[in-house]
This record gives structure tokens, sequence and C-alpha cells, in this order.
């Protein structure tokens, strides 16, 4: 399991409400919050998935993702 972080453009409750079917319902994401305190609105994912697959995930939501190194 990795910790991976994620500059988002998810920005509010909606947002979050949007992105978490595809988040949960992928078997590969153990635990996951966004930081909607946070200007960059930073994801934060538990997962045994690379970086892209969960860029490409989020896309699939409507928002984007860009890993924080």
């Amino acid at each position: 399991m990795e910790t991976l972080k994620f500059k988002t453009n998810i920005k509010c409750g909606g947002c979050i409400a949007t992105v978490t079917p595809f988040l949960n319902g992928d078997e590969n994401v153990e635990k996951w919050t966004v930081d909607l305190e946070n200007a960059d609105r930073i994801l934060t994912v538990e997962t045994t998935q690379s970086a892209e697959e969960i860029e490409q995930l989020i896309k699939k939501a409507g928002y984007s993702a860009q890993e924080i190194a």
C-alpha cells in the first residue's frame, strides 16, 4: 500500500460527492481524503495503483489530478 498525493480541481462537497463512487468503487483504493482547506485541494490516496492510474480515475470523474512529488 502506498500513499500518493495529488493537486486537484476538486473544490467543494459536491465535487467530492461526484468522485466518491469512482474512488470507493476501485478495489485498489484503500482510503482517500481531499483537503478543501488547502489552496491546492490536496487529494491523498492510499492505494496499490500507480499515480497515473489514480489520475485517470479522477479524470473519468470529470476532474484533474497531478501528483505531488
